[in-house]
């Protein structure tokens, strides 16, 4: 009697009816056509996944390789060659130099810290309390406020940029953070995302809550919030990183260099080093990276929301 050892320990091949070859083909991560188990690929249908995974993965981090690298390069160092070099030859750190003695950039990352946080908690604050209202509540006018929250993602940004910038303007809020926040207090797809996260929460623990003679902040931080904290944390994590990021609202808004938020004083750089891009990389990744470590630190919290949003949903 043959016995063959797996990781659960012996396995009895004539007990289990199953022969050497007949269990290596069940642990393949492929299939054979003929054979059953379409939970599997084929091996055809395998290395076409990984392929296109490879060419995935060269237009996504492709650039941002190919910036880091150029941002080490010195002058001997060719940029533009092909197929391009990595690994610098001319390895120097007098970019990053350049770019510190060219712009301050603790005061324009704090300036864009100072966005960026303020978006966060105030779009989930304000997204709760509205997805709360539009997915659990009952009220005259909820559908016309539904299609004009629906209607406000078919404009592009750039079509009420101007009508905000009077605004601003008209409320003496231009050239100032508070000028560069306001727009973005709120979202509407953020609004959408918490809203159907309270939809998932069952009618009857709600309706248990006000028997209970829960009032509306208690049932909003006792019911709600403790099942829709998943969804809220994406929301979070979505708001900084497109405060971080934005460009064109706070150059439309700020006129005074010393408020710059980071990414346009970056855009300093293009004036004076036109012709370095070195330089200009160097600039580029000092702007990315500190969304890279914040991305890398709470992506736990970013898929763990995905995932509760998506079973609940």
């Amino acid at each position: 009697m043959s016995t063959l050892e797996t990781g659960a320990g012996t396995v009895n091949q004539e007990a289990v009816g199953t022969s050497p070859r007949t269990y290596r083909n069940t642990n393949r991560p492929w299939r054979s056509k003929e054979s059953g188990g379409f939970h599997k690929p084929t091996l055809a249908g395998l290395i076409v996944r990984y392929v296109l995974l490879v060419a995935v993965f060269l237009v996504s981090v492709g650039p941002f390789l190919w910036q880091l690298s150029t941002s080490f390069k010195g002058p001997r160092d060719p940029i533009y060659q092909f197929p391009p070099s990595l690994i610098p030859s001319d390895f120097t750190l007098h970019n990053y130099v350049e770019v510190a003695n060219t712009v301050p950039i603790l005061g324009y990352a704090w300036h864009s810290l100072i966005v960026a946080v303020t978006l966060a908690i105030a779009n989930v604050v304000f997204s709760t309390l509205a997805g709360y209202a539009l997915g659990c509540l009952r009220f005259k006018g909820k559908k016309i406020a539904l299609g004009i929250l629906f209607s406000t993602l078919l404009l592009p940004g750039e079509v009420t940029l101007m009508s905000q910038f009077l605004t601003i303007k008209s409320l003496g809020l231009a050239d100032s953070l508070a000028g560069v926040v306001l727009p973005g207090l709120i979202g509407a797809v953020n609004v959408l995302l918490m809203m159907a996260a309270c939809r998932s929460i069952p009618p009857a623990l709600l309706d248990a809550a006000v028997i209970d003679g829960a009032s509306t902040w208690q049932i909003i931080t006792r019911v709600v919030w403790p099942n829709v904290r998943g969804m809220a944390s994406v929301v979070a994590i979505f708001a900084f990183i497109g405060g971080w990021d934005d460009f064109l609202w706070p150059l439309l808004v700020l006129s005074d260099p010393d408020k710059y938020t980071l990414t346009v004083g970056m855009q300093y750089l293009n004036s004076n080093f036109g012709s370095n891009p070195r330089v200009i990389a160097a600039g580029t990744m000092i702007a990315l990276v500190p969304i890279i470590i914040f991305f890398a630190v709470f992506q736990r919290f970013f898929f763990k929301g995905v995932e509760d949003g998506a079973v609940k949903g």
